[in-house]
């Protein structure tokens, strides 16, 4: 049976969690769902948390408190949580709060979304999309 190492989006601890209870896996330290099928808002140690440890790819959203098309973009970015996760987790960046993660990636414009996979960052995207453009997407960048 394959298991994947998955990062606690609540206490950051490393989860070793068989793949096909993926869906319903909590984790060992705190009791929490390890996917709630919503994006997870993330500061810098936890983002290098996840960059470091996690087997699951995950889905970055770049965005500003005071970005309008970032604020359009956040319930598309939700549903397609809802869709993506477990194979793929969500999180959120707020690049006013976390300006140097953002300058470490150099966002240039936002909302931008990044994929990484296995501590690297595999595409890009900048702009509002909706729910399915972003799971069309994701998909196809994990895919190539």
């Amino acid at each position: 049976m394959s298991s994947k190492v998955v990062v606690c989006p609540h206490c950051n601890v490393k989860n070793k969690v068989d793949a096909d209870r993926l869906k319903q896996a909590v984790c060992g330290k705190c009791g929490s769902l390890l996917f709630s099928r919503k994006p997870i808002p993330v500061d810098a140690a936890h983002f290098e948390r996840f960059l470091t440890s996690s087997e699951v790819p995950f889905l970055v959203d770049f965005w500003a408190p005071w970005c309008g098309p970032c604020r359009m973009m956040a319930p598309a970015f939700e549903e397609a949580a809802s869709i993506l996760e477990p194979d793929v987790l969500l999180v959120k960046v707020d690049t006013q709060a976390e300006s140097a993660l953002g300058a470490r990636f150099q966002i240039q414009s936002i909302p931008t979304m990044a994929l990484f996979r296995q501590g690297r960052e595999v595409s890009r995207i900048s702009g509002a999309m909706n729910a399915q453009q972003i799971v069309d997407w994701t998909r196809r960048a994990l895919s190539g």
